[in-house]
């Protein structure tokens, strides 16, 4: 049998997973439905969205299978989501990459696999939606393409949940996904004895903005503030808005120095790219405070609290610095 391979990119292919917030959820019907249909034009008795986690691959949807999830290591989702192509298996008891694989030998008996990656915005690979036959065949041209769209609107709907989850203003993360995420990357650190970096930013004297240029004025700075962080994120990064002109930012797998690099460049781009209000620029600082993951550390809470008392620190030594806490 061969395993899947894990590529070196596995590790932000699986935070970018998270970001959708959707393993473990309940069953929704609008998922539900595309694998009834995917069953139904491919002719097969079972159909799956199969998300692919660290260690598994869990079934958002399925038609004809009770099991909600199967390892990683024996997973035919695991070799599918290496490539952008549909990836098809017409008889594994014949294919030796999957021969001995207790999917084929087993009860389940799979013959036919079909999958279909499930590329979301950022390019990354989240899973498939595959279809499977306990029967030897191929599949034709046009059943691939009908599966091909059932995968792109499974997408879509995966991207507009994780539109839900987003501020509507500055496109930011809400604070219900700093919890969320900062517990799998708390996780996932302490498995992996890697290092990240959490940083509360926070808009220096933002309520004159408002008291002078009104609301919607504010909302513009507070729009281009959000454009400027994201251009220093990676895709691995996550900005949140914490509430008002604050905004939290979750860097994975980072160290403390490079860290600060990176939020005192922001501060400077932050400082020389003004806000056009009304036909006139509005020029803003900002203030972070800044501080990294403890090996050993088990709540998220502690290290949002010496972020915070960082920040306090950055306006008492006069504003638009990044502090260490």
């Amino acid at each position: 049998m061969l395993t899947p391979e894990i590529s070196k990119d596995d590790g932000i292919r699986l935070r970018l997973l998270a970001k959708y917030d959707v393993l473990d959820t309940s069953r929704e019907e609008v998922f539900d439905r595309i694998t009834r249909i995917a069953s139904k034009v491919a002719g097969v008795p079972i159909s799956l969205i199969s998300l692919v986690d660290e260690e598994r691959q869990w079934f958002k949807s399925r038609y004809g299978l009770e099991t909600e999830e199967t390892p990683r290591d024996i997973s035919f989702c695991g070799h599918a989501i290496h490539g952008n192509e549909p990836f098809v298996v017409p008889d594994a008891s014949q294919d030796e990459r999957f021969a001995d694989n207790p999917l084929v030998s087993g009860g389940l008996g799979i013959r036919l696999y079909a999958g279909v990656p499930l590329k979301v915005a950022s390019g990354a690979n989240l899973g498939t939606l595959c279809v499977i036959d306990k029967v030897a065949r191929n599949l034709e041209a046009d059943e691939i393409t009908a599966l091909r769209d059932l995968a792109a609107i499974a997408v879509r709907e995966l991207e507009l949940r994780k539109l839900a989850l987003t501020d509507s203003l500055t496109g930011a993360f809400n604070r219900r996904m700093l919890e969320r995420i900062g517990a799998m990357e708390l996780s996932r650190a302490r498995r992996h004895e890697e290092y990240f970096c959490y940083a509360v930013l926070d808009l220096d004297h933002f309520r004159g903005v408002n008291d002078t240029h009104g609301h919607d004025g504010g909302d513009l700075v507070l729009a281009n503030i959000a454009e400027i962080c994201a251009r220093h994120l990676r895709r691995e990064d996550s900005l949140f808005r914490l509430g008002g002109e604050e905004f939290g930012i979750l860097f994975a797998n980072a160290g403390l120095e490079e860290t600060k690099q990176t939020l005192t460049r922001l501060l400077r781009d932050i400082e020389s790219n003004p806000t056009a209000v009304d036909g006139k620029d509005i020029h803003m600082t900002a203030s972070i405070g800044l501080t990294e993951f403890w090996p050993g550390e088990t709540s998220m809470n502690d290290i949002a609290g010496r972020a915070d008392a960082a920040l306090d620190d950055a306006k008492k030594a006069g504003r638009n610095v990044v502090m260490i806490g």
